[in-house]
């Protein structure tokens, strides 16, 4: 399959695709004509990287799951390492969410301060 036609069965861009078979977590051949050929098994392993994607993981994490891109990756038992990384992935997350939370409330008492309103939040 053509990559266009691997990124309109995955719900992805040629481009990200391309970015994927850079960082070596998918591969390709090439046509005659230069144009990147994949196998149709490269779907699901598209869908498990971007499965790993949508839940905070980078490409460089989602490499720690390579064995197990090619199968439902929520179905198997992750690896020791692979819980690592998430688990790594997760304090990052948590980290930068309260560093937002101290931004917006040092900010929701200034305009109280300034205002001397109160301040709800737009919705």
């Amino acid at each position: 399959m053509r990559i266009g036609e691997l990124a309109e069965a995955t719900g992805t861009t040629p481009r990200a695709l391309r970015h994927y078979e850079q960082a070596g977590l998918i591969t390709s051949e090439r046509a005659a004509k230069g144009y990147r050929l994949c196998d149709t098994a490269t779907a699901v392993r598209v869908r498990d990287i971007r499965r790993l994607l949508d839940a905070g993981l980078t490409l460089d994490d989602v490499r720690v799951f390579l064995p197990c891109l090619d199968g439902d990756v929520a179905a198997g038992s992750p690896s020791d390492k692979a819980l690592q990384v998430a688990t790594r992935r997760l304090a990052v997350m948590e980290e930068r969410i309260a560093a937002q939370i101290a931004v917006r409330d040092r900010l929701a008492t200034a305009l109280r301060q300034t205002t001397g309103a109160r301040i709800r939040p737009a919705a």
